[in-house]
């Protein structure tokens, strides 16, 4: 009786030592993680916890842990592409205002001092003047168009809109300018309607938009089209040149704000670079997309794609 008694304190002490081991290695593996995932956090590294324990519980939570590395990760990388993108907008408002401004200052200045300026000369340098002063309040306009699309405070209502009617209007609007270049224009509109659900002076800014881009960027290609057709359920308009084109490694990034391309086709739309992101957000507000394919000089185009009516 007493072997078998001592025989079980002797097992319960092993239990309680085995249980003391384990808790302790526990307590080991939890200031490790801790510790590791401080100075992840801490360097920015992109290490991922790892420890070898048959726990299921501690997988769990080190599995947890990971995804949570994994979000921080990806929350950093855009944190960082947000403030890249915020210094580069900031120095792209302050040049794009600073070059009216100054022609404006310097022009002031010369009808205060210049006293040998004649009336035709004051009155060019006045039109200059009142031509730049528009020129500011078109590209604070589109920052300000461009923020109230990005807060999402206000909705565009939408209605049952014909396409067709669209595009003939918004063709038809620059073909005295098209006519001046000598352009030769291709359209391509099906007598069918085609209607969608959408908001008749979006697309139109959106159209002018992509037409004066075309006009002014792709003329050396001497052709515009501008063609309305049907993809299955999708009614699409495409406005295509064949100027120099946009290059391959710029195709995905012509749509960012104030983004230009100095030695490419977009050297900035007025002088922004904010009229592409622009259109992009109004066609996204429509449950519109938008995209661009280029080969220099054959074939660049824009195409909107919208989910076509059926009734």
């Amino acid at each position: 009786m007493i072997a078998f008694s001592g025989a079980a304190v002797l097992v319960l002490l092993l239990v309680i030592l085995w249980q003391y081991l384990r808790l302790r290695q526990h307590s080991r593996q939890l200031d490790y993680i801790h510790a590791k995932l401080a100075s992840i956090v801490d360097s920015g590294s992109h290490e991922r916890l790892l420890l070898f324990n048959s726990d299921p519980h501690l997988q769990k939570l080190l599995t947890g842990l990971n995804r949570l590395l994994d979000v921080n990760h990806k929350g950093a990388v855009e944190l960082a592409r947000l403030e890249k993108s915020m210094r580069s907008m900031l120095a792209n408002i302050s040049h794009d205002l600073k070059t009216p401004l100054t022609v404006v200052l310097g022009y002031i200045e010369t009808v205060l001092h210049d006293e040998s300026v004649t009336e035709e000369e004051r009155r060019h340098i006045l039109r200059t003047i009142h031509a730049k002063a528009e020129e500011v309040i078109r590209l604070m306009n589109s920052f300000f168009d461009l923020a109230k699309l990005e807060s999402g405070d206000k909705e565009l209502p939408l209605s049952r809109v014909e396409l067709g009617e669209v595009c003939r209007r918004n063709i038809l609007s620059f073909y005295d300018i098209l006519n001046a270049k000598g352009s030769e224009v291709e359209i391509e509109i099906p007598d069918e309607a085609m209607y969608i659900m959408g908001n008749g002076e979006a697309l139109d800014r959106v159209l002018s938009n992509l037409l004066s881009n075309a006009i002014a960027y792709g003329d050396a290609g001497g052709i515009l089209g501008l063609r309305l057709y049907s993809d299955g359920g999708q009614a699409c308009i495409e406005v295509w040149d064949r100027g120099k084109g946009i290059t391959e490694d710029h195709q995905d990034k012509v749509f960012e704000r104030l983004y230009t391309l100095e030695d490419s086709r977009w050297p900035g739309y007025q002088g922004s670079g904010l009229g592409l992101t622009i259109t992009k957000r109004l066609t996204e507000q429509m449950n519109g997309n938008i995209t661009v394919s280029s080969k220099p000089f054959v074939r660049t185009a824009f195409t909107l794609s919208f989910r076509r009516l059926t009734f």
